[in-house]
């Protein structure tokens, strides 16, 4: 399909720059099949869901993946890397930004000395650099030493549309993480996971809500711009994903038993989608996935989506135009700017039902 067809305008002052508090007093866009749209809230989800349904979520840990340092040569130039994933205890694939003012061997240095003096200072020697700014950095620790430097010396990375207006705080530390993540490994969050409450996550399972938990690692392609005419030729950056084989059983009851799969954000569909065969029946996966949807896709086990509102032009917006039909999802988008509900990572959310 042409990329063109997923583009829309999008007045600025839409784009949230902090996120509500608390988190489940965000918007919520609600989208059924052949029916008007609904304004309702985040906190009011256990309402527009049945008992037996079960909620899958993401309960990756976002690490402070973007670097801040200089380059060890000449005027030593100052570098940005925005780690995206890992390849063994000591490597990570890196976007470096300028990257034009780098070569293959050359050493990084990342931050000022170290809050633990055993650390001394952080370098990664550039082992190989590749198109678009990406390169291979390998650090001189390896590890928990090496998880704990980035820890220190990293900030938040924040998605550009934000961190083009303002710099990442402590309070992104806090605000840019679910409260259930677990796994650490990710470089972006799962933005729609970001509105629950431990409240909130209580109530629904009162309501009779199932919980389900997976991992998949949020690379920082998603990112990434689709930059080509036609999105058959776009290709998405492998990310990490874990789902357990209790977590597939309790899928493959819930919809057995009538009820209904609901992923909490792109990442769980995503990886559900990548988990399960053609009837539809969820199978454990630990594994790698790079599952790019767009229209004409045919979902095999997610009947719901909870997600936040993407870009233009983006995988994202691709996904759920995939999921509800691209004209009813220019048609919510278009209302929701006009009714002024707040976009991206850290804005309000929309409840996508899937149809036949």
């Amino acid at each position: 399909m042409r990329t063109q067809l997923f583009d829309f305008e999008l007045p600025r002052e839409r784009i949230a720059l902090r996120p509500i508090h608390p988190r489940d007093a965000a918007r919520l866009l609600v989208i059924r099949p052949a029916s008007p749209f609904e304004d309702r809230f985040v906190r009011e989800l256990p309402d527009l869901l049945r008992p037996g349904d079960r909620l899958v979520l993401n309960e990756t840990k976002v690490i402070p993946a973007r670097l801040h340092g200089r380059v060890l040569k000449g005027s030593e130039p100052k570098i940005a890397a925005t780690l995206h994933r890992r390849l063994d205890g000591a490597r990570w694939r890196a976007f470096l930004k300028p990257a034009k003012k780098v070569a293959a061997g050359d050493v990084l240095r990342f931050g000022e000395e170290g809050k633990v003096c055993f650390l001394g200072q952080l370098d990664a020697t550039i082992e190989e650099k590749g198109a678009g700014g990406e390169a291979t950095l390998a650090f001189a620790f390896h590890g928990a030493v090496l998880d704990q430097a980035i820890e220190e010396r990293g900030d938040m990375p924040l998605p550009p549309y934000i961190a083009t207006r303002r710099a990442p705080d402590e309070q992104d530390r806090i605000d840019y993480q679910t409260v259930f993540a677990r796994e650490e490994g990710s470089v972006a969050a799962p933005t729609a996971a970001l509105h629950f409450t431990d409240e909130l996550l209580a109530k629904l399972r009162e309501c009779g809500i199932g919980l389900t938990f997976v991992t998949l690692h949020v690379g920082a392609g998603t990112f990434l711009p689709v930059k080509t005419d036609d999105t058959e030729r776009h290709r998405l950056l492998p990310e990490w994903g874990s789902l357990s084989e209790a977590a597939a059983t309790a899928m493959n009851e819930t919809r057995r038993d009538g009820g209904r799969i609901v992923a909490a954000g792109t990442t769980a569909l995503r990886l559900i989608e990548s988990a399960s065969d053609e009837r539809g029946i969820v199978r454990p996966f630990s594994d790698e996935t790079s599952l790019f949807i767009t229209p004409g896709y045919k979902f095999r086990a997610v009947d719901a989506l909870m997600t936040n509102f993407h870009l233009p032009r983006s995988t994202l917006f691709m996904l759920v135009a995939a999921f509800c039909g691209l004209e009813v999802m220019h048609r919510a988008y278009a209302h929701a700017i006009d009714a002024g509900y707040r976009f991206y990572s850290y804005g309000d959310a929309c409840l996508l039902f899937r149809g036949a």
